[in-house]
């Protein structure tokens, strides 16, 4: 029997590993070197299983971690646009969402009048309307050929357009047909904005009508050469003017606000900002069209509902990473229990949603938590509060900054502005702003022209300011943040996957497996390098019990042999 090692370890492997016959009375030893190789080899990498076993566990934190950071993002989206309060080009904000009522006195219906549409940011406030007369495009008619697709017999060209715009040739062959004459027209709509068409009268009786794509633009045509193509569809008469008027051309005009105004055309989209309306029928005398533009709350309480389902998805994750098992001990799915970065997280967004700006709360809002801790939202109570105080609504959810004076416009503000400062103006000769700072500091705000922009990188970024005034002065700067706005700062700040507190602790982990990784990496190698060691050493012993059997055969043989 081959002794493989002089531990005790080693010896209960050996003897594991090792098999003893008899037979008569001869004694066989033999050993399974492969299964005492992988034994003793697993006793070097039993350190790396171990190992392993905490990379599992730090890939499932990781993997919890990025849920959780997906689910933040997630809420960073749903509070973006109730976050700003600011309306105009530079922010993209919930509250600049706009709804029309239409209504109307007298003896007209308001939908029959009129259409509308609403950009974001458009001023509020109420216009009257009247529409004494709409737009029309010119249309004229011709006389009755019997037959619309026999050959006309006219040989000739003449150009046909609007006033004032783009003409185009028409060339007509004998060959032709009145449809033929159509087609030839309406091929050069695109250059004439002439429309021609056929009308049946009856089954013998055609007529060819000429029509104007744009409203109070008169159709000007004239022969060129050969027969008087149009005269002879009737068109024109003799001397060149259309034979047959159905529509004159005509502009809308119509009054806003008491104002008479015209335009060329019943699209009218130049005399409000942001406002686009179409007149559609003439208003009686004594009767008015009556529109008033405010915010579309309905715009509030869908991104609110929104924000709740996201809220509330993070509450829930982070409440199964803190599930217990039916015997009180940690269940195996919560790999986060007690984590304090998740606990940090939870924490401050609970603290912003207990915020509250000028006398009003989430109740106000119609928001509380129910039995099962979930946020819910009553709509009839946000209803309520949209319609008695809707100023204070956008105050509780938006970050808002005021100035001290009015020659300071505020025209942006960031979502975590700071609560107070003074903003020291200086301006040259001639009035003209040179430098805005804070405390002395001219670094914090750039000027450019009347513009005053927070810089980069401070606390100050994403602000911006336009000053008229023409005097140095110093004014002071404050700002309330709600909650939507603090929820999404926090929110960003978490779920960053390049800065964020839940991405550092996810990269320290990353960097923890990588480390064991590479220790499993040399304890793996190192015991390739002992595997390879044993299979040489034991295949010596191999060759040397193979020896010694033969060698026993042999004496054996021999001493049989003399005993007969």
């Amino acid at each position: 029997m081959a002794t493989v090692s002089s531990s005790s370890s080693g010896s209960t492997i050996a003897a594991a590993a090792t098999t003893t016959t008899t037979s008569g009375t001869k004694t066989t030893t033999s050993v399974d070197w492969d299964a005492l190789i992988t034994a003793q080899v697993a006793t070097k990498t039993a350190a790396a299983t171990t190992i392993d076993t905490k990379i599992t566990a730090n890939k499932a934190k990781i993997s919890a971690y990025q849920s959780l950071q997906t689910l933040l993002a997630t809420l960073t989206t749903d509070t973006t646009a109730m976050s700003k309060s600011i309306v105009n080009s530079l922010s993209s904000s919930l509250y600049g969402s706009r709804s029309a009522t239409i209504t109307a006195t007298g003896d007209v219906s308001a939908s029959s009048a009129v259409s509308m549409s609403i950009s974001n940011g458009t001023a509020t406030g109420d216009h009257t309307l009247t529409i004494s007369q709409l737009a029309t495009a010119q249309k004229v008619i011709g006389t009755s050929v019997s037959d619309k697709t026999a050959d006309l017999g006219y040989t000739g060209s003449f150009s046909i357009g609007l006033a004032g715009g783009t003409s185009a040739d028409i060339s007509v062959t004998s060959g032709m047909s009145m449809e033929d004459v159509v087609d030839s027209i309406n091929a050069q709509s695109s250059t004439t904005n002439v429309q021609a068409s056929i009308i049946q009268v009856s089954s013998s009786s055609y007529e060819m009508v000429l029509t104007a794509l744009n409203d109070n633009a008169n159709i000007q045509t004239s022969t060129i050469s050969g027969n008087d193509v149009l005269n002879g569809l009737g068109i024109t008469d003799s001397t060149g003017a259309f034979a047959d008027v159905l529509q004159k051309a005509q502009p809308a005009q119509f009054t806003l606000d008491g104002i008479s105004l015209t335009r060329d055309t019943n699209d009218i989209t130049d005399v409000l900002s942001g406002v686009s309306f179409s007149l559609l029928q003439t208003t009686p005398t004594g009767s008015t069209v009556n529109i008033a533009i405010d915010t579309d709350t309905s715009a509030i309480e869908t991104a609110l509902t929104t924000f709740v389902k996201s809220y509330n998805a993070v509450r829930d994750f982070v409440a199964t990473q803190q599930s217990l098992s039916s015997d009180g001990t940690v269940d195996s799915t919560s790999v986060l229990f007690g984590d304090g970065t998740m606990r940090n997280i939870v924490t401050q967004l609970e603290q912003s949603m207990n915020t509250s700006v000028g006398g009003l709360s989430m109740s106000d809002l119609g928001l509380s938590f129910d039995e099962n801790n979930d946020l819910v939202l009553s709509a009839s109570k946000l209803q309520t509060t949209l319609a008695d105080n809707l100023s204070g609504v956008i105050a509780l959810l938006a970050s808002k900054t005021t100035t001290s004076s009015s020659t300071l416009a505020v025209i942006n503000t960031n979502a975590s502005p700071p609560a107070s400062f003074v903003l020291d103006l200086a301006v040259d000769s001639s009035g003209a702003l040179t430098s805005a700072s804070v405390g002395g500091d001219s670094s914090l705000f750039t000027v450019s022209g009347s513009t005053i922009i927070g810089a980069a990188n401070t606390i100050y970024a994403g602000m911006a300011f336009t000053y008229s005034g023409s005097t140095a002065q110093s004014i002071t700067v404050t700002s309330t943040t709600g909650i939507a706005a603090q929820i999404n700062a926090q929110a960003t700040a978490a779920s960053n996957t390049s800065t964020g507190s839940l991405q550092n602790v996810v990269t320290n982990l990353q960097s923890q497996d990588d480390s064991m990784q590479s220790q499993i990496d040399d304890i793996n190698a190192r015991a390739a390098v002992y595997k390879a060691m044993l299979t040489a050493q034991y295949s010596k012993y191999q060759s040397a019990i193979s020896t010694a059997n033969s060698t026993l055969d042999y004496l054996s043989a021999l001493l049989n042999s003399s005993s007969n």
